[in-house]
């Protein structure tokens, strides 16, 4: 009897999110709903927060209603819906992923759905606003709670305005600013949540709010391959290149705009010789590589990062480098 799964027992496939219909539907309700802010820092622990009546009118032009239109106008302009992970962000296109997929977005979600009791109130005194990375508004239907979306904006600190060092106009004079701090909120559509699709209004902000390089660790992962077919490596049981990598964001970044092969094994081997690093080969003449500092090691001898001043003796790792012209009068190099 075979074991593959019927067609019974598969589970079906989620639905993804119409944001077209989900825009009319706010629209429709935007007067029946109800919002929560929460804070949250760079190891993406969410605080509680508390906001003026004062600033309900604001609240939902500067989060939702801006965001809203966009997606009705949208409908209008032809505007496409395409997975983040296979295209690039273009005029007319909205980029989508799943939450599940963006670790940092889906464990932030979590936390303020699922254990909102432990979640304990922001206080500039113990938690600094200069630590704070963003901003979530959680929307939520009054006559349904447990339907909710979420809106998140990124705190820079570019809008941020220290309470000591500002002052205030009001009634056409200076004053001493009363607050601990003040916080320009950024008016443009950044990230939006619905169910368990990300909708990517911004995807440099979206980036930056969780960590999220897809398609910077995509190239890397093209690099890897090409650095396996051109190099000899050995590794300790159970890793292997690209599990190394996968823990290196230095080493991602620099894979970018690595050329792979101007460096060939017997090269890199001299250079590190020369350089007076430790570079350890096996018998076969392979490039062993026991941990991270290993391959930030190989990964800059591949891309020349490394150099002797001829005047000091001294040698340096360069952090950038810019290639010159050749000289005139001579012949290209390489």
């Amino acid at each position: 009897m075979s074991d593959q799964p019927t067609d019974d027992n598969q589970q079906p496939e989620r639905e993804i999110t119409d944001i077209f219909a989900w825009a009319n539907q706010t629209d429709a309700a935007k007067n029946n709903l109800d919002v929560e802010f929460f804070l949250f820092n760079r190891n993406y622990t969410p605080y509680s927060t508390t906001v003026s009546d004062a600033l309900d009118t604001q609240l939902k032009s500067l989060f939702l209603l801006d965001m809203m239109s966009q997606v009705e106008l949208g409908a209008g302009t032809g505007l496409s819906v395409r997975d983040y992970e296979l295209t690039e962000q273009e005029d007319n296109v909205l980029l989508r992923t799943e939450l599940e997929k963006v670790k940092h977005a889906d464990t932030l979600i979590n936390l303020i759905e699922r254990e909102r009791h432990d979640i304990v109130e922001f206080s500039e005194q113990e938690h600094e606003f200069k630590r704070i990375k963003g901003l979530v508004a959680k929307f939520s239907y009054k006559d349904n709670p447990k339907k909710s979306f979420y809106i998140i904006k990124q705190v820079s600190v570019s809008n941020v305005l220290p309470g000591a060092v500002s002052w205030e106009f009001r009634a056409g004079k200076f004053e001493a600013f009363a607050s601990d701090f003040g916080w320009k909120v950024p008016a443009d559509s950044q990230v939006l949540i619905v169910d368990k699709d990300i909708f990517i209004f911004n995807q440099s902000k979206f980036e930056r709010l969780f960590n999220y390089e897809f398609k910077k660790q995509l190239l890397a992962d093209q690099k890897v391959a090409e650095i396996e077919k051109q190099f000899k490596l050995s590794f300790p049981d159970g890793l292997d290149l690209q599990t190394v990598v996968r823990d290196r964001k230095k080493v991602v970044s620099k894979l970018q705009k690595l050329e792979v092969g101007v460096v060939t094994q017997e090269k890199a081997i001299e250079y590190a010789d020369s350089m007076q690093l430790e570079l350890m080969t096996d018998d076969d003449g392979s490039i062993i590589i026991m941990d991270g500092n290993d391959l930030d090691m190989f990964v800059n001898l591949i891309n020349e990062d490394y150099i002797t001043n001829e005047i000091t003796g001294r040698r340096y790792e360069i952090k950038s480098k810019k290639l010159l012209d050749d000289p005139e009068g001579e012949p290209p190099r390489g």
